[in-house]
């Protein structure tokens, strides 16, 4: 991995003017170093996409569910590494990037069965109309920009990169400059596999490498993960061109829990929407709804279970969350504690930093906190929990649905069918029923409102990389 990009199927050091700092976040120090793409070496990766797409878009189905297959294959293989680098790079305990890497192989073997399940070219669409025949294909769309963030690596990086494959699409992938590394394994693989040269391509650096992939006239589609203020510039360079473009973006997801549900599995069930990934994810439930009945059981046993989480080193400890993935999440979260203190909010458990080496928050509790405070409203994107109580059903649906994200939700209640009219009410992507937040790959994956455009995962993850043609013919 001392080689920063793949183009073309070969390893080139970088020639842009950004070095790239590796960091261990339980460290708080670098322990690798990249030199980012110049736009010269984008536009050539994207000059070997475009070149590469005859062939690959006419190869069979069969041919490209193998290479698919190669992927998982390859993927299983380096699982020790991959793990440990996951842990390294991102401060993951080792259970969350053990299922990390779990989630990136399922993917490949998931759409290297609908690859082989893809229709013929051609499908006859039946007219009222007489002496007109017409045909269907579907098509993929073309050369694809993938940019993916830092708090998945090598799982979203997966969810675009083989549904992407599958379609008969080539690419360029922009990982994150906070987690350049795990995503090599991916050119790396291509390599082993023999995959024709251009299909994949891999281009490390920052806002510079990310914005000239963005705005390149090469493309034919972007898909992106990550912020609402990156997102909007994405979709900014996405309509200088008219081109379609996938975004997956921010969260302030709820989580409500009704007076039936057993405070023990609830606790659970809250713990694990808010401190997986050390909170670093969309869709953490970050709200909290509690209804009056089981509020009063519900807080203390909450604010114990945050207390006593385990939280340290995972390469050196037997923890439950590592630290925050960079310094600047580090800066972020840590003003908004600032913000709490500010707004005299009531504290529960944590709202500070940890005195320690490395990036570490304590998990975070507060109760009775304010529509109008701004840890109610913003995507903190770290193990912040604020609680609100609320009386009635209705109530809850309207709080929940008072935001302007919409990606998930979890819905608490021995009450099933209670909790399945709530599900249906709420404004989200994606609701979670009496469970902690369990992704399938068969399952869709994106939001509403300002959560993003578009869906991930499943055949529609499938479709976003396929365009739909027509063929009309006169029989006259």
């Amino acid at each position: 991995m001392t080689t920063s990009h793949y183009i073309a199927g070969r390893w080139v050091e970088g020639q842009g003017s950004d070095c790239i700092s590796v960091n261990d976040p339980a460290l708080g120090q670098p322990f690798a170093e990249l030199m980012a793409a110049s736009i010269a070496q984008v536009d050539q990766a994207v000059t070997a996409a475009r070149g590469a797409l005859p062939a690959w878009k006419n190869t069979s189905a069969s041919e490209r569910a193998a290479y698919l297959r190669g992927f998982a294959e390859q993927l299983g293989q380096r699982r020790e590494a991959l793990i440990t680098l996951q842990m390294r790079n991102n401060g993951k305990p080792r259970h969350e990037a053990e299922i990390d890497l779990d989630d990136a192989i399922a993917t490949f073997g998931y759409y290297a069965e609908l690859a082989e399940q893809l229709p013929s070219k051609n499908r006859d669409v039946p007219l009222a109309a007489p002496g007109f025949s017409a045909r269907t294909r579907l098509e993929p769309v073309g050369v694809v920009g993938l940019i993916v963030p830092w708090n998945f690596p090598l799982v979203t990086s997966a969810w675009k990169l083989a549904p992407a494959l599958a379609a008969g699409c080539t690419v360029v992938l922009k990982p994150s400059e906070v987690t350049p590394l795990i995503e090599q394994a991916y050119g790396q693989i291509a390599d082993a596999l023999g995959l024709p040269a251009g299909v994949l391509n891999i281009v490390n650096g920052k806002a510079e490498t990310g914005a000239a992939l963005s705005n390149h006239n090469g493309l034919d589609k972007l898909s992106f993960t990550g912020s609402n203020s990156v997102g909007s510039q994405v979709m900014r360079s996405a309509s200088a061109q008219c081109r379609p473009v996938t975004l997956e973006l921010g969260g302030k997801s709820a989580i409500v829990v009704f007076d039936d549900c057993d405070v023990g599995q609830a606790v659970e069930w809250i713990v694990a929407g808010i401190t997986w990934n050390a909170g670093q994810m969309c869709s953490a439930t970050s709200r909290l709804l509690v209804q009056d009945g089981i509020a009063d059981a519900l807080l203390p046993r909450l604010q114990v279970a945050l207390e006593q989480l385990r939280v340290g080193n995972p390469l050196t400890e037997e923890v439950e969350m590592g630290p925050l993935t960079s310094q600047a999440q580090w800066l972020k979260v840590a003003g908004y504690f600032a913000t709490a203190r500010e707004e005299g909010l009531h504290c529960l458990a944590g709202g500070k930093a940890l005195d320690r080496d490395g990036w570490f928050v304590s998990p975070t509790l507060y109760a009775d906190v304010p529509k109008d405070s701004r840890l109610w409203t913003e995507e903190i994107f770290g193990p912040v929990l604020c609680a609100r109580r609320f009386a009635t059903e209705g109530q809850a649906i309207a709080e929940a649905n008072d935001s302007r994200f919409g990606l998930v939700a979890t819905v608490c209640s021995a009450d099933l069918e209670r909790a399945e009219r709530v599900a249906d009410a709420l404004e989200v992507g994606h609701v979670w029923i009496n469970s902690v937040q369990a992704v399938f790959v068969e399952t869709s994956w994106g939001g509403t409102k300002g959560s993003g455009i578009g869906r991930e995962l499943g055949p529609w993850g499938l479709s976003a990389y396929q365009s739909v043609k027509h063929v009309t013919r006169c029989l006259g």
